[in-house]
């Protein structure tokens, strides 16, 4: 079987760029498609037969130790590209990264072979997608060398950032293709493919919020702003008094535009800085914030208002004996932050849900501070809604498995809400916190949905209740067997919350339980998503 599929994958990955030699461009493009689906049948098949001729054996350990792995602070960036876009954007990705501390290494595709991944434990492919799904012309020799290879790769974690046209039968083909063999390799998504449809700027926005939590760094700028409309603050509600962690709140905002959204969106918001820290910054610089800047419209101290502050004096000091006019050039513009959406347009309010967080030095978060602190109830907001299509829910009414801890309640709830809105039933929260005295969010709610109908189970993991840790993922495994029927009757399963932590153990518990072909399966289908963050 191996030597089948390899030499048919060899065949194909020749055949393939030859086409475009042809006369007929249109019947090229259809043969193209073909090989394509060809290709990607008799890898899926490969994946199969792999998996039932290894079941029997012991998985490797998931985090093998490796003296010449990479730290934590290394990052490869690969891209496959064919008209220059795909590198670009990988150019634009590392050099984030490096502002942000990380030592990158930046290579095209036809570089990278399985030692270089070996030795990293983060690695970010940026790639495109040509014709009718065919890979880059500086993929194809990444595909025989590296991916026709039985590698395991238990210990690299990736991302991938997909370019496409939806134009095209296959969007992001070559993307899907090589998510499938990097999940094949056992390597662990830090978060799901980010598919890009033509440049779509949301899309890229979203790419550089998860390279800021990658980086850790909650000060890396967008490469452009988003276009916000204008909503208001009109509600605001501790929902964990007493817990152990830190402040989360329910937020209600409202618009008087007409706007639309489904179950699984995303709502991009930017930040303002408190009043407090302009006086301060304005007090420290000896500057003037009533004076009227640019084209006269604003004063500075209004456009201070979204602007990336100094907090250390190496950044101050540049920025003495300027005037306001250079100040503003100097600085940046906050980035946006994005949060799960956790209602749906039926409620006439745009709900959120969002923990308080703290840099080291006890300043609150860019976004949290803004919205649970320094916002006046009624204020202007600044929002874009951006279609999240890899979160939306199924397409018919099937049973759905929905898995989150923490603030992904709020990803979770606008789904049960829409099950709810359209009278569908057969839903199932796995859902985890600290303490269920004080973290158990909309519990009441919850309540009136299982008696409804609308949630046959709910299994809760308070992981501080106990002796024991428990977390959401021991609690997924203890009720396998349950998981394992539901899905072999056609349940999706939906995973929203962390990506460091509980959302890669989910993905490991799912992997025991479904095994590597029928979990490939499922993402094939669309029924294994994730919003993760």
């Amino acid at each position: 079987m191996k030597f089948v599929m390899k030499h048919a994958l060899v065949g194909l990955t020749f055949f393939l760029p030859s086409l475009a030699y042809a006369a007929n461009i249109r019947m090229a493009h259809l043969l193209n498609a073909a090989a394509v689906v060809t290709l990607y049948l008799l890898f899926c098949g490969w994946i199969i037969w792999r998996y039932r001729k290894t079941a029997t054996q012991t998985r490797p350990s998931k985090n093998p130790v490796n003296a010449n792995l990479g730290d934590e602070s290394s990052v490869l960036v690969a891209y496959a590209s064919q008209t220059g876009n795909a590198e670009q954007l990988a150019q634009k990705t590392a050099e984030s990264l490096k502002l942000a501390g990380l030592a990158v290494e930046i290579h095209a595709l036809s570089a990278i072979n399985t030692d270089m991944l070996k030795r990293f434990t983060r690695a970010l492919f940026v790639v495109s997608t040509t014709g009718e799904g065919d890979a880059p012309d500086n993929a194809v020799e990444f595909i025989h060398k590296v991916m026709l290879e039985d590698t395991r790769l238990t210990h690299l974690a990736y991302a991938i950032l997909a370019l496409g046209d939806t134009s095209y039968t296959h969007f992001c083909g070559f993307g899907h293709t090589l998510d499938t063999w990097l999940q094949h390799t056992h390597a662990n998504p830090i978060f799901d493919m980010v598919e890009v449809d033509k440049s779509d700027d949301g899309a890229l926005r979203h790419w550089q919020y998860q390279l800021s939590v990658l980086a850790k760094d909650t000060e890396m700028a967008d490469w452009k702003t988003p276009e916000y409309q204008h909503w208001q603050l009109t509600e605001r509600t501790l929902l964990n008094a007493g817990s152990a962690g830190a402040p989360v709140y329910h937020l209600r905002l409202s618009t008087q535009q007409d706007m639309h959204w489904q179950a699984g969106d995303i709502a991009e918001v930017g930040p303002r800085n408190a009043q407090k820290s302009i006086d301060t910054f304005l007090k420290r610089l000896g500057l003037d914030g009533a004076i009227s800047v640019g084209d006269g419209s604003m004063t500075f101290n209004e456009a201070l208002q979204n602007k990336l502050l100094p907090h250390d004096a190496a950044d101050f000091d540049g920025l003495v004996s300027l005037d306001a006019e250079a100040v503003l050039l100097r600085l940046t513009t906050l980035p946006h932050r994005e949060y799960s959406i956790a209602s749906i347009p039926q409620d006439n309010s745009l709900e959120l849900v969002i923990r308080q967080t703290h840099y080291a030095d006890g300043r609150l978060g860019i976004g949290s501070g803004w919205l649970t602190e320094y916002a006046a109830l009624n204020s202007d907001i600044a929002v874009r809604i951006r279609e999240n299509a890899a979160f939306h829910p199924p397409a018919n009414d099937i049973p759905l498995i929905l898995i989150g801890n923490g603030t992904g309640i709020a990803g979770l709830r606008a789904h049960l809400k829409w099950r709810a809105h359209t009278g569908q039933r057969n839903s199932w929260l796995i859902f985890g916190e600290r303490n269920a005295k004080h973290d158990a969010y909309f519990k009441d709610e919850l309540e009136r949905w299982r008696e409804q109908g609308v949630l046959a189970r709910v299994e809760t993991a308070f992981s501080r209740d106990q002796g024991e840790r428990v977390y959401v993922q021991d609690v997924l495994r203890m009720v396998g067997p349950d998981v394992l029927q539901w899905v072999n009757e056609g349940a999706a399963i939906y995973v929203c919350g962390s990506a460091s932590g509980m959302a890669p153990a989910v993905h490991g518990v799912l992997l025991e339980l479904l095994g590597e072909a029928r979990l490939s399966t499922l993402i094939a289908a669309g029924r294994y998503r994730r919003d993760v963050y």
